[in-house]
């Protein structure tokens, strides 16, 4: 067979493959398993040729490269997770790229243009909603992992690998706890109309416990942010709780969607010269750190924050090795953990 003849019909044909599959392979596709890779490599490295020079494509597997797409990079929830994925991604000698996601971006379209930039191996969503994004995801052609984003129960999530918690029940667990505390006027500091994220799903969850303990919402106890960048800071706690205590509305406790909203609350109510808990309990989400050192220290739903980025890296490396089948999906949901401090 002439080298400046073979077509990619042939390669399949010596391969035993058929022609998608070989076309899959010479464009690097995450479904395709590292032993079919490696036969349709050792054709064309005999014969020499690829058509439409696409035998590129078979190098970026040396590249060595997995990016970390943050939607709220600011945010220091994120923080102990980049640093477990750093460590380990040097552990196996991968260099980590980490992109920042701003709000209003769509991390499907960053995700592919990073990928064709830096010949990626693989990629981890962090936070956000990508997978409303579904159709689109397809054209994604490394293993791909979400950890901590937003896993909405009326999307189909079968055909990709998460790693996260269960927002809205998590978020109903902490609203339950604040009810059964005795706190009967609790308001929410969520996150703005056009979040369809973790945000939507946290305050599902307080919506339904008040449902589940026979209370009615009251509209002016939602309190969403001026707008949607301030949603996880400690100005937006600030200032929701500040807009309450000028409208006259009547709470008795405060349930942030965000560890860092809760701390700029309890800073408002301080201001105001209210007494925390006596007068109004503060409870945020998360589990930063910083909550366990003030005064009073804040109550919150933990997050296993290095155990999820554990399980996440873990997974995207058995992907990328082979290890697991790229075909075959991992749903891993971990429990949060109610931390009962002085402020709730």
């Amino acid at each position: 067979m002439e080298r400046e003849k073979l077509t990619i019909k042939e390669i399949a044909k010596l391969a035993g493959l058929s022609v998608s599959t070989v076309s899959r392979a010479i464009n690097n596709h995450y479904d395709i398993k590292p032993e079919t890779k490696r036969r349709v490599e050792e054709i064309i490295e005999r014969y020499g040729y690829v058509p439409n020079n696409s035998a590129r494509n078979l190098k970026i597997s040396d590249s060595r490269n997995i990016a970390v797409l943050v939607k709220g990079i600011t945010n220091p929830f994120f923080t102990g997770m980049i640093r477990v994925l750093e460590e380990e991604c040097s552990k196996k000698e991968y260099s980590l790229v980490l992109q920042h996601v701003e709000e209003k971006q769509d991390e499907i379209e960053v995700a592919a243009l990073l990928e064709r930039e830096k010949r990626l191996n693989g990629l981890l969503f962090l936070g956000g909603s990508p997978l409303r994004s579904a159709e689109r995801l397809r054209r994604i052609q490394v293993p791909f992992v979400f950890c901590s984003v937003a896993m909405d129960p009326g999307q189909d999530l079968a055909d990709y690998d998460y790693v996260t918690i269960d927002d809205r029940r998590e978020s109903r667990k902490i609203t339950d706890y604040l009810l059964e505390s005795g706190r009967k006027r609790i308001a929410i500091l969520s996150a703005s109309e056009e979040d369809e994220s973790i945000g939507a799903l946290r305050l599902r969850g307080y919506l339904e416990s008040l449902i589940a303990h026979g209370i009615s919402a009251d509209p002016a106890l939602i309190v969403r942010p001026a707008c949607a960048e301030l949603t996880y800071t400690h100005k937006n706690g600030y200032l929701a709780v500040r807009h309450l205590l000028e409208q006259g509305v009547d709470f008795d406790a405060v349930y942030a969607i965000s560890d860092q909203m809760a701390i700029g609350a309890m800073r408002a109510l301080q201001d105001s010269g209210i007494r925390i808990p006596e007068q109004v309990a503060v409870a945020g989400f998360d589990g930063l750190d910083t909550g366990r050192f003030l005064i009073p220290s804040l109550t919150t739903l933990a997050q296993p924050v290095e155990r999820m980025a554990m399980e996440s890296i873990t997974l995207l490396f058995a992907k990328l090795s082979g290890e697991a089948e790229v075909q075959e999906r991992c749903h891993q949901i971990f429990a949060g953990e109610l931390k009962k401090r002085e402020s709730a």
